[in-house]
């Protein structure tokens, strides 16, 4: 399916919705690359019970989603109902309808049954590494799109802001509110609601990560419609992957490895070849992660399962712990 997870079909989404089951893998991405060099032990398992765990949370407060359960021992079950951690997820399954040379006209004609070709971005503050900086910077982004006076590093939000990117394409590009609602086929009140939907998905992942010590300060959610035109959250939710989370300033998600790799000549080729044909190829096969830097992350995701679900489901260090390790390992 992707660079960092699987796709099982059993069931085709087509008049009516389909099941599938995600296989949460130990790869990872960085910079739109695709899959890189290393794996990262544990990864997936710990992504999938973090995922479900809110899935379930997020049903409880009523907002619907495509999870159905975790599988183990081809058994599907609720994630309290797990003996050890699992890497694969039952889900109902949509279609992913694909626009064809950047057309869209399509989502206004479809009723219901499709993944919404939308990341949805929430923002709680800004730190110093987040693209809504960079955005600002080359002109392409105010902060009075979003009801603010000024956008500057490290900055708290009062409220959190919603922003929304292309989930379909080649390399996401961010939007317009009025670009988002139009490419979706969204009225305007359906575009409000999905404003206020990623609002109520962020309240309760701060309310839950608050807990143990950390801070949520931006992350993404995909939504589909049902066959019903209801909303329904999918994909996963609530993972170091998905979100920006931060313990004292330092980073307790994929982020890490985004600075990692920002140091070396392999970004630097990154940058000037993203976004043209072929650029893959030319910036050429990433370095591996240096076995220190590959293990620390490892127990990072491992310990934020833990911490954050509340079950000691892996062998790791306490969170507070890690962080420090990987303080003195990264600088």
């Amino acid at each position: 399916m992707g660079s960092v997870k699987d796709l099982v079909i059993i069931k085709e989404p087509k008049d009516s919705l389909g099941v599938g089951r995600f296989i949460f893998s130990d790869r990872y991405s960085v910079f739109d690359y695709g899959e890189m060099p290393d794996k990262i032990e544990d990864k997936g398992k710990a992504l999938c019970m973090v995922s479900a765990y809110f899935f379930e949370r997020l049903e409880e407060i009523e907002i619907k989603t495509h999870y159905i359960g975790l599988v183990e021992d081809e058994k599907t079950k609720r994630f309290d109902e797990v003996d050890s951690p699992v890497n694969t997820m039952e889900i109902k399954l949509v279609r992913v309808v694909k626009p064809v040379n950047g057309d869209y006209s399509i989502f206004k004609e479809l009723m219901g049954n499709f993944l919404i070709p939308l990341e949805i971005i929430y923002r709680n503050s800004i730190p110093e590494g987040s693209s809504l900086l960079r955005r600002i910077k080359r002109g392409e982004a105010r902060a009075e799109d979003f009801g603010l006076s000024k956008i500057e590093p490290n900055m708290k939000l009062e409220k959190p802001i919603v922003d929304f990117s292309t989930k379909l394409e080649d390399v996401d590009r961010y939007l317009s509110y009025e670009e988002a609602k139009g490419i979706a086929g969204l009225s305007d009140e359906e575009f409000e609601k999905l404003k206020e939907l990623v609002i109520e998905v962020d309240e309760l992942i701060t309310r839950e990560v608050s807990k143990v010590g950390l801070e949520n300060d931006d992350g993404k959610i995909e939504v589909a419609f049902d066959e019903n035109r209801n909303f329904m959250v999918v994909d996963a939710v609530g993972t170091p992957d998905e979100c920006r989370f931060s313990m004292n300033g330092f980073e307790v998600s994929k982020e890490l490895l985004r600075k990692y790799y920002r140091k070396t000549e392999w970004y630097e080729r990154v940058k000037a070849y993203k976004g043209r044909d072929g650029w893959r190829e030319a910036v050429g096969v990433p370095p591996k992660l240096p076995d220190s830097v590959r293990e620390g992350v490892s127990n990072l995701y491992r310990a934020f399962c833990n911490e954050v679900t509340g079950k000691r489901l892996f062998d790791a260090p306490k969170l507070k712990e890690v962080v420090g390790e990987l303080k003195e390992v990264l600088g």
